[in-house]
């Protein structure tokens, strides 16, 4: 079943309430997911082929391991178009998925996206403080990149902790570290102000979009301020997991001179028309972050500090039932 309920998306917010927003983050996040949910996928350069589906298995098992697999039922929270779940699902780590977003215009987009690709999918429109499943309802519960948007991410994780069956696992990924947030968002910023002048030269005019598209994009910007609440120091994540009542609690980290690159990257690809970026370009794109990954993962997360690199991956599990005498 792929059906859900819940109110339509607002595709675009006006000018009040952005403004309005900015002392609400509830209502940003909402407000800006809806607006981004039907280019997402093409802004972030998600897919739901062997690309996508070996990065998520693989970042999966990095922090979770193996154990357990294939899990009967998992939740994603803060789903956003199901990225991380549909990839895991037809990776074969879960079986039965569920997606929930605070977003209608994610879930709609999540639902669509597992439809297309035939999995067996149903999701509704949630609050992370307030998951609106029964108690011990799922095997898994994952998110990728959702706790630093929540703004109470101890009950967020409590709530996770209460709807996980006794024994269930979590696995969260893609959480912005302080010091990687730092460089990246400065990466970012430089990299959309170099763009944005050069393509005003007439010799590079045909790389610029048009001023309404960047005018839009600096709209969905100031919200995205709004909405990227928290970053996170591993060792305090783990604490707050602990604090939140899991156990087996562990938090590993990854990126470092991928993220360094990746971001100029990204930033440029948003920042120009769709059809200057080729086959070629998105292949060279995509080669140069799986060598630099490697170089991270197999050599600088020997010798550097975990709290260098731009992200963090946290998974822990609910304690088990008391044994029965």
């Amino acid at each position: 079943m792929t059906q859900v309920s819940d109110p339509a998306p607002n595709p675009h917010a006006s000018a009040e309430e952005v403004r309005a927003a900015f002392d609400d983050p509830k209502l940003a996040n909402v407000l800006y997911h809806d607006w981004e949910a039907g280019t997402y996928d093409e802004k972030w350069s998600i897919s739901y082929d062997e690309r996508c589906i070996s990065y998520a298995t693989e970042v999966f098992e990095a922090v979770a391991g193996t154990a357990g697999q294939p899990y009967p039922t998992a939740m994603e929270l803060g789903s956003g178009t199901g990225f991380f779940l549909l990839n895991l699902m037809q990776g074969g780590v879960i079986k039965k998925g569920y997606v929930t977003d605070l977003s209608p215009g994610m879930v709609e987009v999540a639902l669509r996206n597992a439809r297309n690709l035939g999995l067996d999918v149903e999701g509704r429109v949630a609050d992370a403080e307030r998951i609106p499943y029964p108690d011990d309802s799922f095997d898994l519960v994952v998110g990728h990149a959702v706790l630093h948007h929540i703004p109470d991410v101890t009950a967020a994780l409590g709530e996770v902790l209460r709807v996980l069956k006794p024994g269930g696992r979590f696995v969260f990924a893609g959480e912005p570290t302080r010091i990687g947030d730092f460089y990246a968002r400065r990466l970012g910023q430089l990299t959309w102000w170099l763009t944005t002048n050069l393509t005003k030269l007439p010799a590079l005019s045909g790389w610029r979009r048009p001023q309404e598209e960047l005018d839009e994009s600096s709209r969905a910007a100031a919200l995205e301020a709004v909405v990227d609440l928290h970053t996170f120091d591993p060792a305090e994540l783990e604490r707050t997991a602990l604090a939140a009542g899991a156990v087996y609690v562990r938090a590993v980290t990854d990126e470092f001179s991928a993220a360094l690159v990746g971001w100029p990257i990204r930033t440029f690809e948003a920042a120009v028309p769709p059809q200057r970026l080729t086959v070629r370009w998105r292949l060279f794109a995509y080669h140069l972050w799986l060598r630099l990954s490697a170089l991270d993962r197999k050599l600088l997360a020997r010798v550097l500090p975990r709290s260098l690199f731009y992200n963090v991956m946290l998974t822990g599990t609910k304690p088990p039932a008391p044994t029965e005498l």
